[in-house]
Order: structure tokens, then sequence, then C-alpha cells
């Protein structure tokens, strides 16, 4: 298999249960969060169900409270306006959806503003929102959640980059630890002086002082937070030619920033705009923002750099999750989810599973997931035009909202559905995904496929399995021993399956059916 499904381990262990049908997990209503940050005001509704976040509403406007700040002490004025139409829209928003009080917290800008606490009030006046201040090491916190959510259990960096400031967080175990924060934001570095000398100068000081504070931690993985960061990803994606577009578990390494911040630095900002479609205010702050990321891969060196799209607001959301729930894995999880939602006979997913998987008996724990998400999903897109199931399997996967799901191990599951529905890759398109993997992985993909195809035909009920695979890989033969009540179930087409399962395997295909009793 290819490097990011080859990890071998431990069973699952805690991650096995799904909670998706717990009735615990459904009483979480749904959940709306404001975030009041130094460059825009977002509302984002979290359906409550999901483990993996369901976006149910989400909204950004763009109002730079924080500029500048740096020179005059307060909030933008105009900026504020902003701001405080937005929080009565999205009050308003809230009152029509039924929504219990919105959690609502506010960052540097307000943080720092000598006006922030009149800024509060008037907001709280005029909407009955209570935006809630936090420290710089409290925003460290929260962001960091926000990746737990994604990655449960992860080691490493957590950088988040607003208007006004950066915050790291050191994340091990699991756990959240060491927290600092700086005025590292696009909006603070515009008004650094002594041009592009002074500015370098000003960051490497502010990032060497960090690092220092960080305990000069080195070699770990680097997660980026932050509108700034995720616009330099794509920016990245563009330079790169990445057939993707999915920002969240996007991954980087020093050569590549080192050549996007001179792609940006060259650039015609307006014709970059056009080419990665992000707003003007966004792109504005890149070059600072690019800048910093430099600085910050050059200093602490991490191992890799993996772009998170959840911070702040759904750290939020994982601070309302119980122990079992945070510990749960957000991609199958989601799946489940999906199959109850979705699948014609829910529950037939890990019969499924547990069908396939003696056809990859090397597979380790990270590998054995993907393939449990296939099977949970093998159903999901059954309402689809029969001539276009295939690719809306790959669609659906490889621009789903799922945590958990590194670039390729989508496209190695959206191939895997392809094949579940078509014995071929018919849209010539979809070839620059494929070719994220490894031809050994096209083909375990092919055959995860095949035999899920196969496993659907002879289902005989939710949680009842046809009969088992025996699969011999020194001697090249692939059994099918099936049940005598699944006799009927068996039929030309049916062994055509098994067929091509095996030749996909390079196996010799051998069946037995059980004889029923005299």
């Amino acid at each position: 298999m290819t490097a990011a499904l080859e990890t071998s381990g431990e069973d699952w262990g805690a991650l096995a249960r799904p909670l998706a049908r717990d009735p615990l997990t459904h009483a979480m209503s749904r959940l709306g969060v404001i975030d009041v940050g130094s460059n825009s005001v977002r509302l984002v509704v979290f359906d409550g169900a999901a483990r993996s976040p369901a976006y149910f509403y989400n909204e950004k406007i763009m109002c730079a409270l924080g500029d500048g700040l740096a020179e005059t002490g307060r909030l933008n004025p105009s900026g504020r306006a902003r701001a405080l139409d937005a929080l009565e829209r999205f009050a308003a928003l809230g009152r029509g959806m039924g929504l219990p009080p919105l959690t609502a917290v506010a960052t540097a800008a307000v943080r720092e503003a000598e006006d922030g606490a009149a800024f509060c009030l008037d907001a709280w006046q005029r909407t009955g929102i209570v935006l809630h201040v936090i420290p710089g090491e409290e925003e460290a916190r929260l962001s960091a959640q926000g990746v737990l959510l994604g990655w449960p259990g992860s080691y490493g960096l957590v950088c988040d980059m607003g208007g006004a400031s950066m915050e790291l967080a050191e994340l091990a175990r699991g756990e959240v630890g060491t927290r600092v924060s700086a005025p590292l934001g696009p909006l603070v570095l515009k008004q650094v002086a002594g041009g592009r000398k002074g500015l370098r100068a000003h960051v490497a000081g502010v990032v060497a002082d960090l690092h220092a504070r960080m305990g000069a931690r080195t070699g770990q993985r680097l997660f980026l937070v932050g509108g700034s960061w995720r616009a330099i990803a794509r920016i990245d994606m563009e330079r790169r030619g990445w057939p993707l577009t999915v920002i969240h578990e996007y991954r980087m390494d020093q050569e590549a920033v080192a050549a996007t911040r001179a792609l940006i630095e060259r650039a015609d900002l307006a014709q970059l705009r056009a080419r990665v479609n992000l707003s003007e205010g966004r792109l504005a702050g890149v070059p600072l923002a690019v800048q910093v990321l430099d600085e910050l891969v050059q200093r602490f060196r991490p191992r890799d750099i993996a772009v998170s799209a959840y911070g702040i607001r759904e750290g939020l959301l994982y601070e309302k999750m119980s122990p079992e729930l945070r510990m749960a894995d957000p991609l199958i999880e989601s799946c489940h989810f999906a199959e109850m939602k979705d699948a014609r006979l829910p529950g037939f997913g890990d019969v499924l599973h547990d069908f396939v998987r003696p056809l990859f008996p090397d597979a380790g724990w990270q590998y054995l997931r993907i393939i449990r998400a296939a099977c949970l999903l093998h159903d999901v897109s059954w309402r689809a035009h029969p001539d276009y199931r295939a690719e809306t399997c790959l669609d659906n996967v490889t621009r789903a909202n799922l945590g958990g799901l590194k670039h390729k191990e989508r496209v190695f599951l959206g191939l895997a559905l392809m094949h579940r529905y078509s014995s071929r890759r018919s849209d010539p398109r979809n070839e620059p995904l494929f070719a994220l993997l490894s031809p050994e992985a096209r083909r375990q993909a092919e055959v995860l496929g095949r035999a899920m195809r196969l496993g659907a035909m002879l289902w005989l009920g939710a949680h009842d399995a046809p009969g088992r695979f025996v699969w011999q890989p020194g001697a090249g033969i692939l059994e099918l021993e099936l049940e005598a009540r699944a006799r009927p179930l068996w039929g030309e087409v049916a062994a055509a399956r098994f067929a091509a399962l095996a030749a996909a395997m390079g196996a010799t295909a051998r069946l037995t059916i059980e004889t029923r009793p005299a």
C-alpha cells in the first residue's frame, strides 16, 4: 500500500466502538458558536449529533476589527460598526433556528483594544449576546482542541494565526500542554517599521522568543490553523497542480513553504487572487503571513506540516463532548452516521467489513479503518442514477467534510467505492487524482471495491454474513465458502464478480458451497 496506508499497529481498542447510534450522542443539541476575531466575525451552527463536525450553518463577515489597533490602541471604527451589525444578524439567525443561547468568544483585537469592554457592552445591549473575551493562552487551548476534534490522540505543535495574534500550543497524547501567544498577525505586522528588512528582523525575533518559551521543541508535526494559513495552502496547491481542493489534512514541508513564499513574493496579487479564488481582504495579509510561516519552519524544523480546517469554533464543540466521544474515531463515526441515514440496509456495513477483512491479512489499524469506512459507505449513494453512481461515490468522498482522513486516503476510499459500482475507471479527468496513489495502492483499492461488489450481491440480512473468504497468498488461491442458505443467491453474475476479484488479486478462484445436512 501507499505510505499513507501502510502503518501497522495494534487493533483499534476504544476506537472500534461506534457511538453514532448512542442516544446520548444524539442528545447533543445543535450548537451555535460565534468567533469575533481581529479580521472576521463568524457564526457556525454545528449539528450536535455528529462526532465529525457537521456544519448546519456557516457564515463569515470580514470586519477587520483589529485594523489600525497597533497605532491607535482602539478597534477600527468601521470594523466595529460592521461587527455589531454582524452580531445582530447572527442573533436573529439563532432565534430563527430555535438555537439555545449562542456561545460567543472574542480574541486578540477585542482583548487588546482599550475600547474592547465598551464593544462587548454594546454587543450585549444590541443583541443579548454575551461575548467572552479569552486570553491568548485560552485561544491557543481552544484551537488545539479543534485539532484534536479531527486527530484524536495527536502529537505535535498547533499554530493558530489570526488577524492580530498568533498562538502556539503543544499536543502530546491527545492533551494540550504548553501554550504561548504573540502579536504576530498580519494586521499588526503591516505596522512594523523598517521595510522588508525591518519586518524580517521583527518576525525572526518574535519567533525565536516563542521557540524559547515553548522549550525549543523541534521535529514535531506542525498543525496550521487559521485563514491566513489556509490561503497559503491554497496557493501551494495551485503551485503544485494538486488535484484535490479540500484544505483539511493538506500536507506541506519546508521546501514547499519556501517555494510558495517565493511565488507569492514575485506574483501579481490581483492575478494570483483570480487563480486561487481568495477574497481581496484575505489575500492582502498573505505576503506577511508567509514570512512568519517560513520563519516558523526554519526555527521549529517540523517533520511535516498539516493544515487543519478546524480551530477555535471546533474546539468549543469539542468542549461539549464527553471523554468517550472525544476519543471516538471521527471518520468511522461519520461513516456510521451516513450509513444510518442513507443506506438501504443500515448495519450491513460492519457485516461486509468482516466479510472482506480476510483479504487484507497484513493491514495495520490505520489501513483497516479505511477499509471499514469503505464498507460503511458502500451503499449510501444508491439513490444516484445507475450510470453515475461510481462517479458520485468518488465525488462524495473526495469533497466530503470528513475528519481523520489524509488526501491519499480520500482518493483510495473514493477509488474503492467506484469499483464497488463499476468494473472500470471510466472518466479520464479523474486520473490526476488516482496518480496520487502508487500502482499497488490502486490495485488494493480495486480489490476492496470488487470484494464489496460481490459481498453486496450476497447479502442475507443487515446482520447476516453469507459465508467467508479464505485467502492463501502463498498458494495464490482465493476460496469463497458459502453457507447452504446462500446457495440461491449464487448465479452467473456472482460467479463473474468472484472471478474478477480473484483476477485483481492474481489468484485462482475456488468456490465451496456448504451442503445441506441430509
